[in-house]
Parts: C-alpha cells; sequence; structure tokens
C-alpha cells in the first residue's frame, strides 16, 4: 500500500508539472510562484568580468553613473572629459576599445579559488556577467563572433578558456547556485545599431537560450532593456520557454528587466531590482545590488576610502535582509584573473559573521517591524543612501538629540531575532513582553541571557558577558518561541 502511495503521489506531483504550461504574457507569467530558494538564501555574489578590466578606469563621483568602470566604452564613446583624457593620455587616441580585448588575458583565472572565496562569504548564489554591454561573451558564443565579425568572446579570443564554464563547475562543486547576469543589448553591435529587430531575432534569442541551454543557471539577471519595451525585445514569449521549455524551467528566478516598461511591475514572474537605492519592503520579493567599492567592474581608481568596511557590508546585509530583501554584492575581478585581495578579505570577514550568526539571515521572514528607532528626533531621509533611505552606517550611531537604530529584526518560525549593531549592556524590546516558556541566548555564545517584563517592554540584560563571550561587532539576540 505504502508503494502503491508513492507512486500515486509522483504521478499526481508529474501531471501538475506538466499541466502548468504558462503563456506568453505577463498575467500567466504572473501566476508562476517564484522558486523558494531565492528568499531562502538571502545573499549572492555578483561579478562583473569582461574586457573592460583591462582599462579599469572610472573616475570616482559619489553617486555616479560615472563611476562605473564597466561603462568605459560608452563614456569613451560620448567624450566624456574624465574618461578621454584618461584613454588618451595612457593608451593615445587612436586606440580603439577592440583592442585591449589582447589585454584580456585570465591568465591567473583560477575558479575553484574564486569558488572557495565565495564559499567561506557566507554566499549560497554567485551571478556573473556573462556579456555586459560591450557584448563580450564569457563563453563560446557563436552570435557573438557572427554579428562582431571578429572573435568577440573569451574562447575564440584571446583567453582561449571557457570562462563562464570552468567557473560554474567550481561553483557548484562548492555547494552553491549559478547564475548570470545578461545584457539584453549591446551599445555597439553592428547589427544592433543597423536593425534592432534583426539584432533581437537572429543574435539576442538564439544567444540567450544558448547560454540557457548549455550551463543551465538558477538565477538570469537581465538588463540593458530601457531602449525598447517588452513587446520588442519578446520577453513574454522568450520567459514563457524559459518556465514552461528550458531545462531550468523549475528552478530558475529572474529579475524585472524585460524592456523599458517592466521594472517592479510583474512581481510574480520577476522579482525587482535595485542598485544603490531606497529598496523596498517585504511586500514584494526584491534584491538590491551594490559593489564593495562603488564600481561593479574592477577600477584601479578607487582608495581605501572608496571601499565599504566589512562592519559595513555586514550592517547592509542585515538591514536589506530585514526589510524582506536579498542583497547581491559585487566583486570586480582584475584582466588577469584575480580577486583583489581587499575583496577577499571583506568577503571572508561577511563569512566569518554569517559562520555564527547567520540563523538570524538565512531563511528569515521580515518582523511586523524591521528596526527599533531609540527616542529622539527621526532623521530625514536620503534615498540615494543604503536601501531604506537613510545612511545605515550613520543611523546606527547615537547622536545628541537624534534617534539612532538600537537594533534590526528578523524572524524563523516561533523565534524572533534582534540583531544590535554594537554591545549594550541591557536591550529594552519595547512593546514586547516575553511569555512563558520564551528562552533568551546569543548566537555564538551558550550562555543564556536573563530578562524581564515590565510596563509592556522586555529588558534583555548583557551585562554578564565576558570578554570573548561576545563574538565581534553586531551582536545578534535569539528569543526562541518568542512568536
Amino acid at each position: 500500500m505504502k508503494k502503491i502511495l508513492l507512486t500515486c503521489a509522483a504521478v499526481i506531483g508529474f501531471c501538475a508539472a506538466f499541466a502548468q504550461q504558462f503563456q506568453p504574457n505577463w498575467a500567466s507569467l504572473n501566476t508562476r510562484k517564484m522558486p523558494a530558494w531565492f528568499q531562502q538564501d538571502k545573499f549572492g555574489i555578483f561579478i562583473h568580468w569582461g574586457v573592460y578590466a583591462v582599462p579599469s578606469y572610472a573616475p570616482v563621483i559619489p553617486n555616479s553613473g560615472y563611476s562605473y568602470s564597466e561603462w568605459y566604452w560608452y563614456r569613451l564613446n560620448e567624450k566624456q572629459k574624465d574618461f578621454k583624457a584618461f584613454h588618451d593620455k595612457n593608451f593615445g587616441a587612436d586606440f580603439l576599445y577592440p583592442q585591449f580585448e589582447k589585454q584580456f588575458k585570465a591568465e591567473l583565472f583560477n575558479p575553484d579559488q574564486w569558488a572557495d572565496v565565495f564559499k567561506k562569504s557566507g554566499a549560497r548564489y554567485v551571478v556573473l556577467t556573462s556579456k555586459h554591454h560591450e557584448g563580450y561573451c564569457l563563453w563560446n558564443s557563436a552570435e557573438a563572433d557572427r554579428t562582431w565579425n571578429r572573435p568577440w568572446n573569451a574562447v575564440t579570443g584571446t583567453p582561449q578558456r571557457d570562462l563562464l564554464g570552468d567557473l560554474t563547475n567550481s561553483v557548484r562543486a562548492a555547494g552553491l547556485k549559478m547564475g548570470f547576469y545578461y545584457s539584453l543589448y549591446e551599445w555597439f553591435n553592428p547589427l544592433w545599431l543597423t536593425d534592432k529587430k534583426r539584432y533581437v531575432n537572429e543574435h539576442m534569442i538564439p544567444q540567450f537560450k544558448d547560454l540557457v541551454n548549455t550551463y543551465k543557471p538558477s538565477i538570469i539577471f537581465s538588463d540593458g532593456e530601457w531602449d525598447l519595451p517588452d513587446t520588442a525585445w519578446h520577453s513574454e514569449e522568450l520567459l514563457a520557454w524559459l518556465f514552461n521549455q528550458s531545462p531550468v524551467a523549475n528552478e530558475v528566478v529572474v529579475d524585472d528587466r524585460w524592456g523599458n516598461n517592466t521594472r517592479s511591475r510583474n512581481t510574480g514572474a520577476t522579482y525587482a531590482t535595485s542598485e544603490y537605492g531606497s529598496g523596498m519592503d517585504a511586500s514584494v520579493i526584491w534584491e538590491e545590488s551594490q559593489g564593495i567599492g562603488h564600481s561593479y567592474g574592477y577600477n584601479r581608481n578607487e582608495k581605501l576610502e572608496d571601499y565599504k568596511s566589512s562592519y559595513n557590508l555586514i550592517l547592509m546585509l542585515v538591514d536589506i535582509v530585514s526589510r524582506g530583501g536579498n542583497l547581491l554584492l559585487d566583486i570586480g575581478p582584475t584582466a588577469d584573473g584575480r580577486i583583489p585581495v581587499i575583496m577577499q578579505q571583506r568577503l571572508t570577514d561577511m563569512g566569518n559573521w554569517l559562520q555564527t550568526n547567520g540563523d538570524a539571515i538565512y531563511g528569515t521572514k521580515a518582523y511586523k517591524q524591521s528596526y527599533q528607532w531609540s527616542a529622539g528626533k527621526m532623521p530625514e531621509k536620503k534615498t540615494e543612501s543604503f536601501m531604506a533611505g537613510y545612511s545605515i552606517a550613520e543611523m546606527v550611531k547615537p547622536r545628541p538629540n537624534l534617534a539612532h537604530v538600537e537594533a534590526f529584526f528578523t524572524t524563523k518560525g516561533k523565534d524572533l531575532y534582534c540583531t544590535l549593531p554594537a554591545y549594550m549592556p541591557q536591550f529594552t524590546l519595547r512593546n514586547f513582553t516575553a511569555g512563558a516558556g520564551v528562552t533568551a541566548t546569543l548566537l555564538g555564545s551558550n550562555k543564556k541571557l536573563a530578562f524581564k517584563n515590565a510596563g509592556g517592554n522586555c529588558t534583555i540584560n548583557l551585562s554578564s558577558l565576558q570578554p570573548g563571550d561576545a563574538p565581534g561587532q553586531l551582536l545578534v539576540i535569539k528569543l526562541a518561541n518568542a512568536l
């Protein structure tokens, strides 16, 4: 009887999966349930790597797209003064951008070492630029070479190596999910410049399908969609193929960048994206991307002060997760295939914190409130600063007469996690009364914390902790059975 029941269940499951065919329109596509892994994993690594890693330059202009080194070719073409002056001085006015490809050798690229860094960071998924707006592919794309009329991928070009395939294998061997960023458009592709309709039908669509069929990504970060509406990109038809017929139909997660009319509009089929933005909340599935510096591609012009500290990166992750989001943290490797050591160090520090406190991040949901503010005047929001509209790095610092963030909250089942930006002898959780059966512990410590209810609040005593009991900054109190 048990075997019969299992067989019936398998048949029913197969039939249900087979019957769920999505039509090529947003109304149907938005009925697809987002694969659960994405909201559970919370933290991914973004990698911007391409020919732009050779000049690896952008001016450092805060809150400006000019700080993105991966836009080097475009800025050079529009004669942006900083890029042009740098290029003319160091390479010559007659040196054309495609000539940089000869110097994109990736000779020190070790995909196993990269995957080890990502694993140790605590990230659960990786997203590599399969192709940025420059059109150069990190895998053997026949479409790239044909429409560019030159070797314009890493296999037929100078690296002579399937960079994307090698990293995909190493990342998956390390137990992480692998995905790809894919730019729909290409700035200076001859076919794009002369016939956009043919470009979409003869280049973009077959190239995209080749990428998916060959490497089977768990996540696709589409971009470069803003020149055309979704109908011109055939996005609905392409996503229907992806969700129905592709080899990753059941697992793949996609972002919201499929036309100049699609961002944040199709929250069933896609997740919302922001970068250096004011962010979203737990009512939608969303992801924020930022670099450890400001540029996504490696920028040799950035200095130490342009890089976020390990503390601020952990704080950013906690902030985003407390509001129901994911963090896609970007690194920019060098043209010879190295992850800059400072980026490795930052990622390792994040992983060390997550090794102790990951229970408050992975698989969590947002609480009814993201933060607890202290008494004082609320600070003015600035939408360009971090996700919440506040500069979180500043808002956790006590300042005279101004409110500051005392704690961030996440939940898992019946447990409530309170992440404190810094040690405090006592933490009072306001408008909360701990019931019978509640226990308080500090993640990373085996000591139970005493607490008491008074006046509708719950005060947790951390003063008994000795040096070494509290593992680093950003402490996490777990209130088990609190909800």
